[in-house]
């Protein structure tokens, strides 16, 4: 079982950059690991740490300006790779919602699998949210699963979002795909009992 996702209020860390690949998000050198413990130390790494393990001061991670459960990206967010590494760093930090106007695929579905809820918005509206965020860090973003629905709370608009039904189901109960079966089981022993 995983954290349920329903509403999300939160302040937000902004990453206006375009085309981020999991590379950038979780350094190769970083993947030997096979379970999820420890990845969220290591997220941007490159950009969070000089060469020298010392934080980069302008990297925005390091900054006490943004905090919150919500990662406002550019454009193509978690292009690139198909490791699912990116996504357990992302939720390992804290994040439990990714907002862009694209992500990859691979990306987006890793993230559903691991309890990080991936928002498209429409290019208008990601670019109203960068604006607010650094006009006022203490804006905050609300965002309604069961609604589909994302609100900038500063400005009071919002956006419908698109999500597959199974996911969103999995995501707002808190279940991975195991436990979605295992919350099923009866059903499956009776389908399978009328059939035999």
């Amino acid at each position: 079982m995983k954290e349920k996702i329903t509403s999300i209020t939160s302040t937000c860390v902004p990453l206006p950059l375009e085309n981020v690949d999991t590379d950038q998000i979780i350094p190769a050198r970083f993947l030997k690991a096979t379970t999820r413990e420890g990845f969220g130390d290591n997220l941007f790494r490159d950009w969070r740490y000089d060469k020298d393990g010392t934080p980069n001061p302008h990297f925005v991670l390091n900054q006490d300006t943004y905090k919150g459960q919500i990662l406002v990206a550019g454009k193509n967010f978690g292009s690139g790779s198909s490791r699912e590494h990116a996504a357990w760093a992302v939720a390992g930090y804290g994040f439990r919602v990714v907002v862009s106007s694209f992500f990859a695929d691979i990306f987006k579905n890793n993230s559903m699998n691991n309890g990080l809820l991936p928002v498209v918005v429409s290019p208008e509206f990601l670019a109203e949210v960068f604006a607010t965020i650094e006009a006022d860090p203490k804006a905050t973003l609300t965002v309604d699963l069961p609604q589909q629905t994302i609100t900038n709370n500063a400005t009071g608009r919002s956006e419908h979002f698109d999500i597959n039904a199974y996911k969103k189901d999995c995501l707002v109960n808190g279940l991975d795909d195991i436990d979605y079966l295992l919350a099923n089981q009866s059903k499956i022993e009776a389908y399978e009992a009328a059939r035999s």
